[in-house]
């Protein structure tokens, strides 16, 4: 049996998993072809305008590709291809005037997050939660925008939507702050989603509806049932059972060492999950970015593209993870890899399924999702577990091994409660010895360019860890990781005015700890799930707080 260590803040706690039940009906298409997408859907822009949407992200007529995602028609889709079919080839054809004309450009809200005077980080983060929320959204015609129905929070910068995964850790700072309406708003809002389109997407946009981002639902019904109590379980089943049948789609009749969509079932017949795309094409939000590339790729563009939103989903985007020479974009193979992370968090997802049911008062159902999650965990702990480097790591499921990759992901099956002591502490011991930066946890040990790695340290990652390493005991190493996070963000803070996405661990706080960086796009502020993880490792650890802000005053 899994090991159930104590409460933790999230009440992250093992518990049942059971088989999709056949109620929700998935729309998308599970074909496999190259671009497929459900037609029940509105189309992403890169479908909706074809050459035209291509034409436009390949001239680079937007320094960042995701504004033309974001850009709203001014007249039917139909109606500006028969435009631009009749004057593409005119002499003297200006692409940048015909996209002025015929679009509207995105509303970024990018509001100086200016602090008022003497207003430390902690009331900066208090007074963002208003520059971060939108209102519940009104439809407009052709926008790649999926309208929300109640009021929701952003991360900021150029993300002026709501995200999945960030929506966990956004909550926990609201609940912090006694916004608990908003939280519940965000709670409810990816509800919504999952109800309209059986499954979160990334984000609330037309061209985020091939994905998913990990599956942090089950974990925002815990934090809102810590405070509204254990209704909520009940309430959001449907949305919970749906999410699971998502993301095991295509499993009952997989066939030993094979993949379908998410689902890995491996020679011996264990299953696994991976993450993935519904569509082989370059992403709308970063198409030309994709097409170069696939370009350096060498293999088959239609599979770049795949393992390129596959790693969308993750979050992770992007990180050697995923990269078959550790260091190069264009070896992605994304889809060849079980995550350890994600099959963590899905052992969350059947052990809310399992407290569910059992509140329901359907004990057959519970026990079928205790059973899931404990076959989960326990093969978790026999294909992902490291003995010999003592960390949790990827599965290559292709291949048959263990990856050798060390991440900040080998504290999920802690955070998630199913790592036995002696894992939990071996895995504490590695986080000390490899990954413990001097301003907090590190992502990865490789400095590949890549923003989920080295140096960068991102505020989910340490509060998962954090959470974790309390739970089995290493409580020195919990506030180890607290204080430098802490002490990085407050530093920042004070130099800047602002909180940002990600921050470089490899500096100390009191040496000027800096912002992170790499990636494809430029580093964003406000910042959602940093100001939620801060808000919340600052209550829980006060000390550390106060002792940040006196220097950092």
């Amino acid at each position: 049996m899994a090991h159930r260590p104590g409460r933790r803040r999230i009440r992250i706690r093992p518990v049942p998993s059971a088989p999709a039940i056949a109620f929700v009906l998935l729309l998308l298409s599970t074909t496999g072809r190259a671009d497929s997408f459900s037609t029940a859907w509105p189309a992403p822009p890169s479908v909706a305008f074809g050459d035209l949407y291509r034409a436009v992200e390949m001239a680079g007529l937007f320094a960042d590709q995701k504004t033309f995602a974001d850009a709203t028609p001014k007249a039917p889709p139909a109606a500006i291809m028969a435009d631009w079919e009749r004057e593409k080839g005119l002499p003297g054809f200006d692409l940048r005037a015909f996209v002025d004309r015929h679009f509207a450009p995105p509303v970024r809200h990018t509001v100086a997050f200016a602090p008022r005077p003497d207003e430390d980080v902690r009331a900066y983060i208090r007074d963002t939660w208003e520059t971060l929320e939108r209102k519940p959204d009104q439809a407009e015609p052709y926008s790649s925008l999926l309208p929300l129905p109640h009021p929701y929070v952003v991360p900021g910068g150029r993300f002026s939507e709501i995200y999945y995964w960030d929506s966990a850790f956004v909550m926990l700072g609201l609940e912090q702050d006694g916004r608990f309406d908003l939280a519940r708003d965000m709670l409810d809002n990816i509800a919504s989603l999952i109800a309209r389109f059986g499954h979160a997407p990334n984000g609330n946009r037309s061209y985020y509806l091939s994905r998913s981002q990990p599956p942090f639902f089950s974990l925002m019904v815990d934090i809102a049932a810590a405070h509204d109590g254990d209704a909520v379980f009940v309430q959001h089943l449907p949305e919970l059972q749906a999410e699971y049948a998502y993301w095991m789609d295509g499993a009952e009749d997989l066939a030993p060492g094979s993949a379908a969509r998410r689902v890995v079932r491996l020679p011996d017949g264990t299953l696994f999950n991976r993450y993935w795309d519904d569509r082989a094409a370059p992403r709308d939000e970063s198409y030309r970015e994709d097409v170069e590339t696939a370009r350096r790729a060498g293999r088959p563009a239609e599979e770049v593209y795949r393992d390129l939103r596959a790693a969308a989903e993750s979050g992770w985007d992007f990180s050697s993870r995923w990269l078959a020479d550790g260091k190069t974009l264009s070896t992605i193979r994304t889809t060849a890899i079980a995550p350890v992370d994600l099959n963590a968090v899905l052992v969350h997802l059947e052990t809310t399924l399992a407290k569910a049911y059992r509140l329901k008062g359907d004990p057959e159902a519970a026990q079928r999702f205790q059973a899931l999650a404990d076959r989960r965990s326990e093969a978790i702990r026999r294909y992902l577990w490291n003995g010999e480097g003592g960390f949790f790591a990827d599965y290559l499921w292709k291949e048959g091994r263990l990856s050798e990759t060390l991440s900040a992901a080998t504290a999920a099956p802690l955070a998630f409660g199913f790592a036995s002591p002696d894992e939990a502490h071996a895995v504490a011991d590695t986080i000390r010895r490899r990954l413990l930066g001097p301003g907090g946890l590190e992502t990865t040990l490789t400095e590949s360019g890549q923003q989920w790695d080295r140096p960068n340290g991102w505020a989910p990652l340490q509060y998962l860890a954090i959470e974790g390493l309390r739970a089995y005991g290493e409580a020195d190493l919990a506030r180890a990781i607290a204080r430098r996070w802490i002490a990085t963000n407050a530093g920042s803070y004070a130099a800047l005015g602002v909180l940002a996405e990600k921050y470089d661990v490899s500096r100390r706080p009191d040496a000027g700890a800096g912002v992170g960086r790499g990636g494809e796009y430029g580093l964003q502020v406000g910042f959602g799930w940093t100001n939620g993880v801060l808000a919340a490792l600052m209550a829980e650890y006060p000390d550390l707080a106060a002792e940040a802000l006196r220097k950092n005053p």
